[in-house]
Formats: C-alpha cells, sequence, structure tokens
C-alpha cells in the first residue's frame, strides 16, 4: 500500500464504526461521571460532608480524565485528513490514554496522602450519608461500565480487524481501555469504601476508611502502570516482538536464491495495523520489491511498506 493508497486508508480506517461508538460511549460515561460529580459536592456542601466532598472530587479527575478520552476521539477523527500526519492521527488516542494513566497516578497519590492525613488525624464520620453516597456512586460507575463495555464489544464486532494466519492477540482500543480503567477505579474505591463505612459504622472501626483508601490507592496504580506500559511502546514505537515481525522474516526467509533480511522496522500505525521499512540482499535478479510486497500482503495487518532490494553481482 503507498502514498495515494495509504492516504485513502488512513481516511476510511482511522474513524471507523468502532470508534464511532467509544467516542459515544466515552462521551455518555463524562456527562454522568459530571452530573454525579455536582450531585456529590452539592450534597457534601449541603450537609457539611467532609466525605461527600472528598468522593465529589474525587470524581472530578476522573470526568476530566474520561472527558480527554472522548476529546481525542473527536481530534482524530477532525484531522483525519490533515496531510501533516504521516500516518494519520490514530496516535492522539494512544496518547490521550497515557495522559489519562498518568492523571490516574495522580489520583492514586492523593488518595495515599489523603489516607494518611486521615491516619495520623481521625476526623468524624458521617456513616449513614457516606454509605448512601459511596452506594449511589458504585451504581453509576457500574452503569457507566456498562456503556463503555458496550462500545468495546461494538468495536469488536464492527471494527475492521486484521488477524494474520497466526493467530495475533486482539489489541485493544488503548484510549476506551484508559476511560474504562478510570470507571473501574472509581468502582473499586466505592467497594472498598462501603465496606470501610460499614465496619465503621457497625463496629467502630475508624481506622479501616483510610486503610480501604491506601488498598485503593495501589488498586488504581498498579492499573495505570500497566495502561502506561502499553501505551508507551505505541507511542515510542517498541514493538519489534510483536508476532508480526516474525511474519515478515517468514516471508523474507521463503524467498528463492538466498535472499536474506538485512534491515527491519516495523511499527503500528492503526488498531490492528502496522507499516514496515526494510532491506534485503538477494542472488535473485528477477526479484523486485513489488513481488515482496506482494508476499507480504497475504498478512493483512501490515497496510504499508517501504522495500529496498538489494542484488548481489553475479547474481542467478
Amino acid at each position: 500500500m503507498q502514498a495515494e493508497q495509504l492516504s485513502n486508508w488512513i481516511h476510511d480506517h482511522v474513524f471507523d464504526e468502532g470508534s464511532q461508538a467509544a467516542e459515544r460511549g466515552t462521551r455518555w460515561v463524562m456527562w454522568i461521571t459530571l452530573v454525579a460529580m455536582v450531585m456529590e459536592i452539592v450534597a457534601g456542601w449541603w450537609f457539611n460532608s467532609m466525605a461527600l466532598l472528598a468522593d465529589g472530587w474525587h470524581m472530578s479527575s476522573h470526568a476530566v480524565a474520561i472527558g480527554l478520552s472522548a476529546f481525542a476521539y473527536a481530534a482524530a477523527r477532525r484531522y483525519a485528513r490533515d496531510p501533516r500526519f504521516a500516518f494519520g492521527t490514530w496516535k492522539i488516542e494512544i496518547l490521550a490514554g497515557f495522559a489519562s494513566a498518568i492523571f490516574l497516578l495522580g489520583v492514586a497519590a492523593l488518595m495515599v496522602v489523603g489516607s494518611v492525613e486521615r491516619l495520623l488525624s481521625p476526623q468524624t464520620i458521617h456513616y449513614q450519608e457516606a454509605i448512601v453516597v459511596a452506594v449511589l456512586g458504585l451504581a453509576v460507575n457500574l452503569v457507566c461500565a456498562m456503556i463503555l463495555g458496550k462500545a468495546h464489544d461494538h468495536g469488536h464486532g464492527h471494527g475492521h480487524a486484521h488477524h494474520s494466519h497466526h493467530g495475533h492477540e486482539h489489541h485493544h482500543d488503548l484510549n476506551l481501555k484508559s476511560a474504562y480503567v478510570h470507571v473501574l477505579a472509581d468502582a473499586a474505591t466505592s467497594v472498598l469504601a462501603i465496606i470501610a463505612l460499614v465496619g465503621g459504622w457497625i463496629y467502630g472501626w475508624s481506622w479501616l476508611d483510610p486503610v480501604m483508601g491506601m488498598v485503593g490507592a495501589v488498586l488504581v496504580a498498579v492499573w495505570a502502570k500497566n495502561l502506561i506500559q502499553e501505551t508507551g511502546k505505541v507511542l515510542l514505537d517498541r514493538e519489534m516482538d510483536h508476532p508480526v515481525v516474525e511474519e515478515i522474516r517468514e516471508v523474507i526467509a521463503a524467498l528463492p536464491l538466498d535472499t536474506c533480511l538485512t534491515d527491519l522496522h516495523v511499527w503500528r500505525v492503526g488498531k490492528q495495523t502496522y507499516s514496515c521499512a526494510l532491506t534485503v540482499v538477494t542472488r535473485d535478479s528477477q526479484l523486485t520489491a513489488e513481488q515482496v510486497r506482494e508476499q507480504l500482503a497475504q498478512h493483512e495487518e501490515i497496510v504499508h511498506s517501504t522495500i529496498e532490494v538489494h542484488h548481489l553481482a553475479g547474481a542467478a
């Protein structure tokens, strides 16, 4: 696939039906989270409850991050035809996922700080009010998780998934995954908060609230770390250990007359699609770059290739 074909492919695939579903899902979740956030902050102010206020502001951080995910889809769609993006705008979504994961680490750090402060300086907790709000927050998070899960399934069913003959694992929409992780983090902290508040209310274990806060912070940090690793390797083009690389090597090794691969670079340009640049040395005087490209075409995930062929002296 060369320049004009690649440009057409980018326009057709950068914002496919799966991405549209993901954008709609993240936008809905953003608005639901914002409404829940405002309700918690207003209720906290009205009932003079620090627990409600803290949970409301905590939810605001997730609203910002999910809003960033929704913005990334819109930006990728808006600039899909911009020729300044050599391989399309898909990495805007990955960048948003990476930034969202960094944001999630910040949330985890704030949770630890707040929990330590509560341990060192215990405060009166309005258990009944806080339990009601935590349950409502959990319900909101479950609804949001269902919306994002439906968008994820829609992407699987209608997205342009390319699978090689070796059966690659499916590459998830990392921007959608970042929004989903934020929702899961909120749900997990709500569950832990309910456990802690019930324990404090029934048994008087006031220390359980900050301890569960730290447990939740560790869980959130682990999720954020995994998301940073996944998005970071795409942004840094660190995917030379992907199975598609070995498939390219196998294609070249199968060419006649001791044709060998001397240079290879592979990087991702879409959710399941890759570009490559390679150099081969051969004794086959008839071998052309187009013939090599035709052999690579059997692997549908390779959508663009730059190929240089060097013929050895005295080639057959």
